[in-house]
């Protein structure tokens, strides 16, 4: 049994380095005219959060989640996969690598994230889950048309953010993430699904909704780079064309200050937080806060 990564509230190592400096801090800070786009269209994208080494370490680390009895794979809050170990055939979808893994824990703390996260949330920066996402090889991998906050309302109130980032190179051939662009002005849709039905969501869409629907970006990546988007953005991605594997990790978080709304654990193994209670405590970070840099650990 490895050591449980949640119980540390800061960086493990040096894959990620913390600036040292106001300036520093400020090279991370998208612009304002990203911050507009994002505020226009629900998302912005192109952003570089990992250089080609720390991409290499964590695909090294990925890489050995495959294996089915893997160390650390009882702190997975999920773990779904084909149980192939090539990486070229592996479908995979897991919540909770932050616990098992180094440079999946230390990347929740990466300056190149937790900076433009602080400015689209508006405050401290605190998490909520990761996940990871493989699409093999040839292989279809649909994620349906589908708003995140319709699987986060046992939390409140809707002050979240995904940031998706690619491990490979993410294109229309082999399943990149399609925005519906101003989406997020939508109210929360019914569920209709995340199991590769693309078609399921047009039941619970307006006639305007579906008109702005028929125009979806596809968002082209380069390893490393990052999209952010609002919890109401519309979004799915469609089968992988392509002889590699289309491989992504993500990170969910959400503003200092919002509560949990069940009565229920809020992931998988997690001690319940009383309803109206602020997320905190082991599994809940805080991750940034931008009136001071300092995230040590909770009490």
């Amino acid at each position: 049994m490895i050591s449980d990564l949640s119980l540390r509230h800061q960086p493990t190592g040096v894959l990620f380095s913390t600036p040292e400096t106001p300036d520093q801090w400020k090279a991370f800070q998208l612009t304002p005219q990203q911050v507009a786009d994002y505020e226009r269209d629900g998302y912005v994208a192109g952003v570089r959060i990992l250089d080609d080494a720390q991409i290499d370490r964590l695909l090294e680390e990925l890489e050995v989640f495959f294996q089915p009895e893997h160390p650390g794979r009882e702190l997975w809050y999920e773990y779904h996969s084909n149980e192939s170990s090539d990486p070229n055939t592996v479908l995979f979808h897991s919540l909770g690598a932050w616990r098992i893994a180094p440079g999946f824990h230390d990347l929740l703390w990466h300056p190149a994230f937790v900076v433009p996260a602080s400015q689209l949330l508006g405050g401290a920066v605190r998490f909520w889950h990761d996940q990871l996402f493989c699409k093999p090889a040839r292989h279809g991998g649909v994620v349906a048309w589908h708003q995140d906050y319709s699987y986060w309302t046992r939390t409140q109130p809707m002050a979240h953010l995904t940031c998706w980032i690619g491990l490979d190179d993410s294109t229309r051939d082999n399943g990149c993430v399609h925005y519906v662009p101003g989406s997020h002005r939508w109210d929360l849709l019914p569920i209709t699904g995340l199991a590769g039905d693309m078609e399921a969501i047009r039941e619970v869409l307006d006639p305007q909704q579906w008109e702005q629907f028929q125009q979806p970006v596809a968002i082209e990546l380069k390893r490393g780079q990052a999209a952010f988007h609002h919890p109401l953005m519309v979004h799915g991605s469609f089968e992988n064309r392509t002889d590699r594997p289309r491989r992504a990790t993500v990170i969910n978080a959400v503003r200092d200050g919002v509560c949990s709304v069940s009565e229920n654990p809020l992931l998988e193994g997690v001690p319940v937080i009383p309803p109206k209670s602020p997320l905190g405590g082991q599994f809940f970070p805080l991750l940034f806060d931008p009136n001071g840099t300092s995230t040590q650990q909770e009490s």
